[in-house]
């Protein structure tokens, strides 16, 4: 059973989209389910805060769920803070994915690293 926040996320997805003005994008692919996830953030020079993020995801309804709050998450975060988002908080935050969909959260948690690590080497 999926909770409320996952089916939230899901059908009213928060940042879905390119982002054309990104600092850094990530296209990342889970080989087991075959999700696909887009990653980008745009990093706010002055700030060094991320100001927008945005997603595209082709998957299940829990990684268009997780990719949605990941997105919400990152806003107005220092690369610093956004290195505590991981697939443990993701499940948390969406009322604990059951066990068949917590790849859902690895796949996002897997995106970010990969965007921080981009998002560091500018």
């Amino acid at each position: 059973m999926l909770s409320d926040a996952v089916l939230d996320h899901f059908q009213s997805p928060r940042n879905a989209g390119k982002l054309p003005n990104a600092t850094a994008s990530v296209d990342v692919t889970n080989p087991v389910c075959g999700d696909i996830l887009y990653l980008a953030a745009r990093l706010e020079p002055e700030t060094n805060r991320i100001a927008e993020a945005r997603f595209l995801c082709q998957g299940c309804t829990t990684s268009i769920a997780c990719a949605s709050l990941l997105t919400v998450e990152l806003k107005d975060k220092t690369i610093s803070e956004a290195t505590h988002i991981n697939a443990e908080y993701l499940s948390n935050q969406l009322g604990g994915l059951p066990p068949a969909t917590l790849h859902a959260a690895q796949l996002a948690a897997d995106a970010l690293t990969q965007l921080l690590a981009k998002l560091k080497a500018r």
